[in-house]
């Protein structure tokens, strides 16, 4: 059975201006590379460091598909398209 690793403290000054230098073991540990973003999430009365991934790079690839991506033109259509059937659906269902 795996052992969860004890606490560890690492402590760091707050500037005037309420900056925070991230140690390096915990950069090194989240992966946190310069200008990556990071989220403070607030839990009751702790505080936790995470990585903040955007929504497109924590989605990115999920939707695949065989058929081959539209050019904008394409799709801006296929859109219009789209919202004219349904206009056309709710007319007639009225």
């Amino acid at each position: 059975m795996h052992k969860p690793m004890p606490a560890r403290q690492h402590i760091a000054s707050v500037t005037s201006k309420g900056q925070v230098t991230i140690p390096i073991v915990v950069r090194k540990l989240l992966g946190i590379a310069p200008h990556d973003k990071v989220a403070f999430v607030v839990e009751a009365d702790q505080v936790r460091l995470a990585l903040a991934t955007s929504v497109v790079a924590r989605t990115a690839g999920v939707l695949r598909s065989e058929q081959p991506a539209l050019s904008p033109e394409a799709e801006q259509a296929a859109t219009e398209d789209t919202m004219a059937l349904e206009a056309d659906r709710k007319k007639t269902s009225q």
